[in-house]
């Protein structure tokens, strides 16, 4: 898993790269939490078009970082997903709480 973050006009991109699953979860947490602490942003987009493979831990790890975000009011949005991630998104609703956007 790689995870690269850009910060452009305080909207936090936040590009992943491989799998998102139960081996890399804890990886990209750290990752993510940390770089929630440091920057200053107000949206956070998370960008899958590298995504290759997500599992439910991903989905979790996704929701966590929602809980976070939304608590402090920041908006999060989703782009890119292939038709394996797409699919997992829909079904998992999660597009309820981070709205696709193109």
């Amino acid at each position: 898993m790689n995870v690269e973050c850009k910060n452009i006009n305080n909207v936090l991109h936040i590009y992943l790269q491989g799998e998102l699953d139960e081996y890399t979860a804890k990886f990209t947490r750290e990752i993510l939490d940390s770089t929630f602490l440091k920057e200053k942003f107000n949206e956070v987009i998370f960008d899958f078009e590298n995504l290759e493979f997500m599992d439910s831990t991903g989905i979790g790890v996704l929701i966590g970082r929602y809980k976070n975000l939304k608590s402090r009011s920041k908006g999060i949005y989703i782009m890119n997903p292939n038709p394996t991630i797409e699919k997992i998104m829909k079904m998992s609703g999660i597009y309820e709480i981070m709205p696709k956007i193109s």
